[in-house]
């Protein structure tokens, strides 16, 4: 069975509405034969990474780039994972106060380094999350996970 592995660092109500709603479009009903699994970016390893199919990733921007708890799963798992994890699907969404730009540059120049396939668009929200930007989230919760339904 596929796994889809959301590795996410999620210190506000702003970015855990985003995150609970990119899990409900991945598990929702409609996707079948799909683990899901959850993983606080600072508890994510190069194992889970290893062991997964796909992937979702979710982080605030701050000071103008991700999450330093994001970029250290990154750090941990681009070495051991960066010849097994090639084609794999990928999504992320991003929630800023104002400017999320540094953080998709940076999340854009790893995940290509790694050589991960975007499966979904991205999904960047600045300010207070509303009805369209959840929506948003689920669908690419849905969707990445979907992809790996095959």
């Amino acid at each position: 069975m596929p796994t889809l592995l959301i590795v996410h660092h999620t210190p506000s109500p702003n970015i855990q509405a985003l995150f609970e709603a990119v899990v409900a479009g991945a598990t929702t009903d409609e996707i079948e034969g799909v683990t899901v699994v959850r993983r606080a970016a600072l508890a994510a390893t190069a194992s889970d990474v290893l062991a997964a199919d796909g992937y979702l990733l979710g982080t605030p921007a701050n000071l103008g780039y991700m999450s330093g708890a994001l970029k250290h799963f990154f750090d941990q798992v681009y070495y051991p994972c960066l010849d097994s994890t090639r084609g794999r699907p990928f999504g992320y969404y991003v929630h800023g106060g104002n400017d999320v730009s540094g953080t998709v540059r940076g999340i854009e120049s790893i995940t290509t380094g790694l050589g991960w396939e975007q499966a979904a668009a991205a999904v960047t929200v600045t300010g207070e999350p509303g009805k369209a930007d959840l929506e948003k989230c689920w669908e690419l919760g849905a969707t990445v996970a979907a992809h790996l339904m095959g």
